[in-house]
């Protein structure tokens, strides 16, 4: 283990290093971050727009509580259900637990697959206009009508970008978006270009995962299968029972098509075979998203795989000597 991160930091550096891992969903991001916390004396924070909510934890795959134990994480459970998340709270949030962990002189290693959430930590976001309750009712009683896919169908054609970085079923997100795009006559994603308040005093090491696709797809199928079996269902009917079926993080895979199933509009197979669609389409977006980010370094393969556990270990050495 590295006993003191800031000790391989080079002298006169006031930059304290900082490891990113990204990925696709069910690439075996947690069990890398682990591995790499345990080795260099890190702690993890979590990038996940649904592991945030407390209560959420068989279908966002959030950490075990043995898996918790093992290294101290950070921004998990950090909302009710109910409430709004934002990828601008979201980086307050996040930013406070880095500098935290700085103090303590240890790595801290951001782990997740929210797109916007990263870029919203790492680049900050541009300020945007303010909110019309007028537009967003008119695009609640759309949804409502029509479906998420009528919103995300309006916003691929708004801002494609955009749309890659937001799930189908998050209403909210979709409609602040199509919102900000509207309001600004310019795209939210061009938007995100101005003005940004950069995550300062760090060097950061991006790296991402990339396992073969057809067996990510197993991993995805097999996880969303028995996520069912594991208490997807308990969790979501005890959201439902305290906070309502309005409750906007019952919108996010997995959770959507367990509140279908619950409601008698969908039987469990049929459930399970969307939630496996959405969980792949999700992964497909995940990895349009990462790609455009040159600073990342690919490797090939799943988290949990040996080889790949030593290369990142090794790209992290490398990172902390400087």
């Amino acid at each position: 283990m590295v006993d003191a991160v800031v000790e391989a930091t080079p002298a006169g550096d006031s930059q304290h290093p900082l490891v990113v891992l990204v990925g696709p969903t069910a690439s075996g991001k947690t069990s890398l971050s682990l591995k790499l916390a345990e080795e260099f004396n890190g702690e993890i924070v979590s990038c996940d727009a649904v592991a945030v909510y407390r209560g959420l934890d068989v279908g966002s795959a959030k950490p075990t509580a043995a898996e918790q134990a093992r290294v101290p994480h950070h921004a998990l459970d950090i909302l009710d259900p109910d409430e709004a998340s934002t990828a601008g709270d979201y980086a307050r949030a996040a930013r406070a637990a880095l500098a935290e962990i700085k103090t303590r002189g240890r790595l801290p290693i951001v782990t997740g697959g929210t797109g916007l959430y990263l870029r919203a930590l790492l680049e900050g976001l541009a300020p945007a206009p303010p909110s019309d309750e007028e537009l967003r009712e008119r695009l609640r009683e759309r949804a409502a009508e029509h479906g998420s896919e009528y919103l995300y169908r309006l916003l691929e054609r708004l801002d494609p970008v955009a749309a890659g970085a937001i799930h189908p079923n998050d209403v909210p997100k979709m409609i602040r978006s199509i919102e900000v795009t509207l309001a600004a006559q310019q795209r939210q994603s061009e938007q995100w270009q101005l003005g940004r308040d950069r995550l300062l005093g760090f060097r950061v090491l991006q790296i991402g995962l990339n396992p073969p696709r057809m067996a990510l797809y197993e991993r995805i199928n097999d996880r969303a299968a028995r996520m069912f079996d594991e208490g997807l269902l308990e969790e979501t009917a005890a959201a439902r029972e305290r906070f309502g079926d309005a409750c906007r993080a019952l919108g996010s895979l997995g959770y959507a098509q367990a509140v279908a199933m619950l409601r008698g509009e969908m039987p469990r197979l049929e459930a399970i075979a969307a939630a496996q669609q959405g969980h792949r389409n999700y992964a497909k977006r995940q990895m349009t998203w990462f790609r455009r980010d040159k600073q990342i370094q690919w490797l090939q393969g799943f988290g949990d795989d040996p080889d790949v556990q030593a290369h990142a270990a090794e790209m992290v050495r490398q990172h902390l000597a400087g």
